[in-house]
C-alpha cells in the first residue's frame, strides 16, 4: 500500500472539510447565530489537521484500487466525524451519537433523522445539515480530483472506490477532466433547481437547503413536515429535480455534447424512467382516494415515487398511512434506487438489469447447453468481471441487510420498523414505514442499535466493500508494514546524505 499518498489525500478531505465548514460560519454571521464561532473553530481545526497531514507531498501518486477503497472509506468516517462535533459542541444534538447520526445520515445522503423539530436548529446548522447532503451527493474525494488534479495514472482508482454503480469509466481521457465534468453538470443542475425555486416564492434559505437536499438526493430540509406545507408548484419542481438527479450522468454529458441519441438510448435510463411510470399510475389508484382529485394525486404520488426511487426521502403526504399494496412498491423501489453514476442511492436500476438478464442468460443454457451468449447493454458486451461483481454484490448486500435485521431486533421494536429502517438506511433512503415513517425519525433506537444503521449508511453509500475492508485485519497490516518500510527507507536516506 501506498501509505504516503493515503496519508496525503487524508490530509487534503480535512483542508476541504475546513473550508466547506466556512458556508454554515457565513450563514451564523447573516442571521447573528454565536454557534458560527463553534463552526469557526471546528474548521480552523479541521484545516490545521489536513495541512499537518499533508505537508509533505509523496513521492508518487500509484496507488491501487484496493488503496483507493481503503482511503475511500477512512475519509468517509473522519468526514463524519469532524462534520459531526458542531451539532454537539453547539448543544443542538446534546448526545454525539445522535450528532453522528446526523452527520452520517447528510454525508451518505440517507435523510434519516433522530431530530423530532428541525425547526429548533440554529439557521447555520440547519445549511451545514442540508450541505452535508451536497457534499456527499457527488462524493467528496470526486470534488478533490476535479479541484486538485495530481500527477500519476491510478486516480481513477478513487473515483472508482467513491462513485455508484457496478462499473465506473472515464467520460474523457483524464479522470481529473472527468470529476470536474461530473461537477459542472452537477452544479448547473442545482443553480437550476435553485432558481426555479425563487421564482416559485420559496424564501431563498429555504431554497437553498431544498436544493441541496434534492441534488444530494438526501432529504433533509428546514419543516418538520418535510415538503407538505409548500406550494404545489415547488413540489413539482422538486419531484423533477429528484428524478433529473436520480439518471446516470453520462446521459447528460453526451446531451451537452450534442449527443442525443447516444443518451435517450441508453438502456438503464429508459428503464428507470419506465419504472416511474409505472408505480407512478398504480399508486395514484390509492392516492386518488386519499385526495379525491385526479391532479393532485398525479402531484402527490409522481413526488413520493420520485422521492423513494432515488433514495431522497423528501414526503407531501404520510404513506405510511397507504394500502399495503402501495406500501409493497415503495419498499420495491427503496431497493430498486435510481441509475448508477447519478447521486441516488440503492441497488441501482442497472444491477437489476444485469441480474434480470444473468437469469435469462441461465435459462438459455439449461434450453441450449452448447450455446454462447454475452449479456449486453446497450448493445455494448457486459465484462464478466462486472457481472461476477453484481452477483458478490448481492450476496454481500443480503449478508449485511440480514445481519442488520437480527441485531438492531434486540431493541424489540416491530418486524417492519426494524425492516424497512435498516432497508432505508442501508439504501440510503431516510423515511421507512411504520415508527420510521414520513412522521416518525430514528430517536427511538438504542445507542447500539444506531451505531449499526450508521455502518448500513455508510456501507450502502460506498457500495459496500470499501467499508468492509476497513474491518479487515490485513488492510491494517498492510498498512502497518507499509508505512514501517517507508519510515526505515527515510531513515536509511538521512543517514547516506
Amino acid at each position: 500500500m501506498n501509505s504516503k499518498v493515503i496519508r496525503y489525500v487524508f490530509g487534503k478531505v480535512l483542508i476541504i472539510e475546513g473550508a466547506l465548514l466556512l458556508l454554515p460560519v457565513l450563514t451564523a454571521i447573516i442571521y447573528h447565530e454565536s454557534e458560527g464561532f463553534i463552526y469557526l473553530a471546528v474548521a480552523l481545526s479541521s484545516a490545521l489537521m489536513g495541512l499537518l497531514f499533508s505537508l509533505k507531498k509523496p513521492d508518487d501518486y500509484v496507488f491501487y484500487f484496493k488503496d483507493g477503497c481503503f482511503m475511500t472509506a477512512l475519509c468517509w468516517v473522519v468526514l463524519s466525524l469532524i462534520g459531526a462535533l458542531p451539532f454537539y459542541f453547539t448543544g443542538e444534538i446534546p448526545f454525539f451519537i445522535d450528532a453522528l447520526f446526523e452527520t452520517i445520515s447528510g454525508f451518505t445522503t440517507t435523510g434519516a433523522s433522530i431530530l423530532p423539530h428541525v425547526e429548533a436548529l440554529s439557521h447555520c446548522s440547519l445549511l451545514w445539515r442540508s450541505f452535508t447532503h451536497w457534499i456527499g451527493g457527488m462524493g467528496v474525494l470526486v470534488f478533490l480530483l476535479a479541484i486538485i488534479p495530481m500527477n500519476g495514472g491510478s486516480h481513477m482508482n478513487l473515483m472508482r472506490a467513491e462513485s455508484p454503480g457496478p462499473s465506473v469509466g472515464k467520460l474523457v481521457p483524464k479522470a481529473h477532466e472527468t470529476a470536474k465534468i461530473l461537477y459542472l453538470i452537477y452544479i448547473g443542475l442545482t443553480v437550476g433547481e435553485f432558481l426555479l425555486l425563487i421564482i416559485g416564492r420559496m424564501p431563498i434559505f429555504d431554497a437553498t437547503c431544498i436544493s441541496f437536499g434534492t441534488a444530494g438526493t438526501g432529504g433533509f430540509g428546514v419543516r418538520s413536515d418535510s415538503l407538505l406545507s409548500y406550494s404545489p408548484y415547488i413540489q413539482w419542481v422538486v419531484t423533477i429535480f429528484m428524478i433529473l438527479f436520480g439518471v446516470n450522468f453520462n446521459a447528460y454529458f453526451f446531451i451537452i455534447f450534442g449527443k442525443f441519441k447516444k443518451a435517450l438510448s441508453m438502456e438503464e435510463v429508459k428503464t428507470y424512467i419506465a419504472i416511474i411510470i409505472g408505480a407512478v399510475a398504480i399508486l395514484m389508484i390509492d392516492v386518488l382516494h386519499i385526495c379525491g382529485n385526479f391532479f393532485t394525486a398525479l402531484r402527490h404520488s409522481s413526488f413520493t415515487v420520485a422521492s423513494i426511487m432515488t433514495t431522497t426521502g423528501y414526503a407531501t403526504l404520510d404513506f405510511n398511512t397507504w394500502s399495503v399494496t402501495s406500501r409493497f412498491i415503495l419498499v420495491c423501489l427503496m431497493f430498486m434506487g435510481a441509475c448508477a453514476g447519478s447521486t441516488g442511492g440503492g441497488i441501482k436500476v442497472s444491477r437489476f438489469i444485469i441480474l434480470l438478464k444473468t437469469v435469462k442468460k441461465e435459462l438459455l443454457y439449461y434450453l441450449h447447453p452448447k450455446s454462447i451468449k454475452k449479456i449486453k447493454i446497450d448493445d455494448h458486451p457486459v465484462e464478466h468481471e462486472v457481472v461476477r461483481s453484481t452477483d458478490v454484490y448481492f450476496i454481500t448486500f443480503v449478508i449485511i441487510f440480514s445481519a442488520s435485521l437480527f441485531l438492531i431486533s434486540f431493541d424489540g421494536k416491530d418486524l417492519v420498523t426494524s425492516f424497512t429502517a435498516v432497508a432505508a438506511t442501508i439504501n440510503n433512503i431516510g423515511p421507512g414505514l411504520e415508527m420510521v415513517g414520513p412522521t416518525g425519525n430514528y430517536m427511538l433506537f438504542s445507542p447500539f442499535s444506531k451505531i449499526i444503521l450508521m455502518i448500513d449508511m455508510l456501507a450502502g453509500r460506498l457500495e459496500l466493500f470499501p467499508l468492509l475492508l476497513l474491518f479487515y485485519p490485513l488492510m491494517w497490516k498492510d498498512l502497518f508494514f507499509s508505512t514501517l518500510r517507508e519510515n526505515r527507507k527515510q531513515k536509511k536516506n538521512t543517514r547516506i546524505q
